[in-house]
């Protein structure tokens, strides 16, 4: 029995499932929901963390970031990035201190430093490595004008970017069941308790109560980790949480200057952040804020005027404001708790531990504390194997080297690419709508090109990237249960800040078609995803008006749970 459907949980699911271990997945809310649907959508090792001496986290961080491009070259892809420099010697001290872990004064990290600093990323990331290294040069000709006039120099090195982390959480999923048949997840599915080897699951649409034995319990949940383990009966605290928020950009003239490149750099007061193309849009990250209560976090005000703010000391020439902003996201880093003075300096670094059954638990819980996205493949694999010992049963396969979703298969060329596009527009399919499907979908979008082209691919009046036959698809499929969960997670409609009130419900009526919503169910999940997208991530929705209807019938909500598709 896992808790928490994130990205670490999953992982385990995937493992667990490929040897052979009946498994069921639940969360309390959806798929991938928390923290794992709002990262910084780079695939990295952590060039900043060799400061503070975290050398084998760095290590294990590039070789599964060239794992996931390997492993899923459908949606990870190399990042270049720039580093702008000012100085030659700034920050040698300050990086020093910080390493033997003092706080130092604040100060600009000049060349040298980020010189050796690139040299050990290079050399911790030589297993697997799959891009070149990094290179400093004088500023060149066509960033003079990019960045402010005290740049010199800038460094250039390649990390990597994921275009849908939550698509990637639901492959893995997919890819569990197809494993291990008797494996199954379930969303909106919360645990109660647990007592024996018996664990009560609650239903969060219909409030029915299951109850179901398991052999051993892990907790995935992440920043929740504490909360679930009190629910479970298992030791706490070990975990602490801290936000961080980001923005999307409609700035075409920023995206142009950026040139598909991540200019990772240093705000005055020592805070790194990041500004990259993220498809059609520039992707702003991130603020590290402490937080208490993980469910209760949004971006505030002074978040988004803060990265403005930042955009206009590193960007002088471009002008900034809020009126580019399309889209905002939050989430909570799950951090093992710590007594560091700035959150930038508590270890990103994970754990496995392991309660023995108690007074009123006969069955382990094992738990993940901490960790980060890139890591998930490396932290499920330790938890998978501490889980495998306490059943007394061995590893059979290894993940490190195995395709995720529609990373198998896939077109390894320019030649090979063609004759797949060639397979899908012969069901009638046009060419451009193909690439879309096989940039989105990878080798998987072969047969959903056909299902589609069979059911009439028209595109949406008004999210024309998307078709109705899309949409249906994701609904019938995905575990879709709430309209939230097809705009914000089953498409990148919303982060790219494509959605409008038309084309919501427009959305909303093919979802209701789909999975049997009456009138007043279908009104009242338009009325709280346009409200979720107005007051959680800053997108500019009219407000709906409340639902005057009656109740609707739970009994007319497909299953939630996900297996084959």
């Amino acid at each position: 029995m896992i808790v928490g459907a994130g990205i670490n949980g999953v992982g385990v699911f995937r493992d667990l499932s490929l040897q052979r271990v009946d498994c069921l997945i639940v969360d309390k809310g959806d798929f991938g929901a928390g923290a794992s649907s709002a990262p910084s959508r780079m695939i990295h090792g952590g060039l900043r963390y060799l400061e503070n001496g975290s050398f084998s986290l760095v290590a294990e961080a590039t070789r599964e970031r060239n794992l996931l491009l390997r492993n899923a070259p459908h949606l990870v892809r190399p990042l270049k990035t720039v580093v702008p420099l000012a100085n030659f010697f700034g920050g040698l001290m300050s990086s020093a201190l910080k390493f033997f872990g003092r706080t130092p004064p604040q100060r600009t990290r000049g060349l040298l430093a980020v010189a050796l600093g690139l040299r050990l990323y290079d050399i911790l990331g030589r297993r697997q490595r799959v891009m070149p290294g990094h290179r400093i040069s004088r500023v060149p000709t066509n960033d003079r004008s990019l960045f402010r006039a005290a740049i010199r120099w800038t460094a250039t090195f390649f990390d990597a970017w994921i275009s849908h982390p939550e698509w990637l959480i639901l492959e893995l999923i997919g890819d569990a069941c197809r494993d291990q048949p008797r494996s199954a997840a379930a969303n909106y599915c919360r645990v109660m308790g647990c007592a024996g080897n018996i664990l009560t699951l609650r239903d969060e649409l219909t409030g029915a109560l299951v109850r179901v034995t398991a052999d051993t319990v892990v907790n995935a949940t992440g920043a929740w980790l504490d909360r679930s383990a009190a629910v479970l009966g298992g030791a706490g605290p070990r975990v602490m949480g801290t936000k961080g928020s980001h923005l999307v950009l409609d700035h075409p003239a920023l995206r142009d200057a950026l040139d598909g490149r991540m200019a990772y750099f240093e705000a005055v007061d020592g805070r790194v952040c990041i500004v990259y193309p993220f498809l059609d849009r520039v992707l702003v990250g991130s603020t590290d804020i402490p937080v208490e209560d993980p469910d209760q976090i949004v971006t505030e005000p002074a978040e988004v005027d803060y990265l403005i703010d930042v955009l206009r000391e590193v960007f002088p020439n471009m002008a900034f404001g809020r009126d580019h902003v399309v889209y905002t996201y939050v989430g909570v880093r799950p951090l093992a708790r710590s007594d560091a003075d700035k959150p930038g300096q508590i270890s990103r670094d994970h754990s496995v531990v392991v309660d023995p059954p108690s007074a009123t638990r006969d069955i382990p819980i094992v738990g993940l504390v901490g960790g980060k996205w890139t890591t998930f493949r490396s932290l499920a694999e330790e938890a998978t194997t501490e889980v495998l010992q306490l059943l007394g049963r061995s590893r059979t396969a290894s993940t490190e080297l195995l395709p995720i979703g529609g990373g198998a298969d896939l077109p390894a060329d320019a030649a090979a690419t063609e004759r797949f596009i060639e397979k899908m527009t012969a069901s009638g399919m046009g060419r451009a709508r193909a690439l879309t499907l096989l940039a989105r979908y990878g080798s998987k979008a072969l047969p959903l090109a056909q299902r589609l082209a069979a059911s009439g691919d028209v595109p949406l009046q008004h999210a024309p990237d998307y078709s109705a036959a899309e949409l249906s698809y994701l609904c019938l499929e995905t575990g879709v249960v709430h309209l939230d969960d097809l705009v914000i997670r089953r498409t990148l409609l919303a982060i790219r800040g494509l959605v409008t009130d038309a084309a919501l419900a427009e959305i909303s009526g093919i979802a209701a078609e789909a999975l049997g919503w009456d009138a007043a169910r279908a009104h009242k999940e338009l009325r709280t995803c346009a409200t979720a997208l107005r007051e959680h991530h800053n997108v500019r929705l009219q407000a709906v008006a409340p639902d005057v209807a009656p109740s609707f019938d739970a009994s007319l909500m497909a299953s939630s749970a996900l297996g084959q598709s």
